[in-house]
């Protein structure tokens, strides 16, 4: 893991809504198409890739996000040892994955900010600040969408009705994080 100074150095907690960054949780980005590289991200994680857009599917350590029809984001479901930059998945797949020819596995720990949020007002909060219709998102669980939040792009993981999970760049972590803070003390 490199070493970034945490930007989200607080959880929040407002009527109806917590905010908070998980850190650090391995994620990574998945490409590939052939028949043979979604049997081998199967037999090696355990996991069947969602292939229906704007899905995701788990495991008991693993969780994965649909993106395009060629890319998915995995991400751990715990905790990541801090000081420690090693991930068995990332080797795994790189093993089969990667080495084959099959795919690209990229780590983007680093480059993604996860910011978990609860509470029955965080669609309040994004409808104030997303163009997308969240009317039919928000009782799918485990749908993802991307889009943009004030003015950034985000992936948005529906846990089920009263969680999300809000993937960010770093570089605008920040900035979101404060606009919700801002946006959550007005609600």
């Amino acid at each position: 893991m490199l070493d970034y100074i945490n930007i989200i150095t607080e959880e929040k907690s407002y009527p109806g809504l917590q905010i908070k960054e998980i850190r650090p949780v391995m994620k990574l980005i998945i490409r590939g198409k052939k028949r043979e590289f979604l049997s081998s991200i199967g037999k090696s994680l355990n996991l069947l890739l969602p292939t229906e857009a704007n899905t995701s599917s788990k495991s008991e350590r693993l969780t994965a996000l649909w993106l395009s029809p060629d890319e998915w984001m995995i991400h751990s479901n715990e905790i990541s040892d801090p000081n420690n930059n090693d991930y068995e998945t990332e080797n795994l797949l790189s093993k089969n994955i990667y080495e084959k020819n099959l795919g690209a596995v990229t780590n983007v720990t680093d480059q993604f900010v996860l910011i978990n949020i609860k509470g029955d007002k965080i669609f309040d909060i994004f409808e104030t600040g997303s163009p997308f219709n969240f009317n039919d998102f928000k009782v799918k669980k485990g749908s993802i969408i991307q889009t943009i939040l004030a003015k950034i792009d985000v992936i948005i993981h529906n846990q089920n009705q009263n969680e999300v999970n809000l993937f960010v760049r770093r570089s605008f972590s920040q900035h979101l994080f404060s606009w919700m803070n801002d946006s959550a003390s007005r609600l």
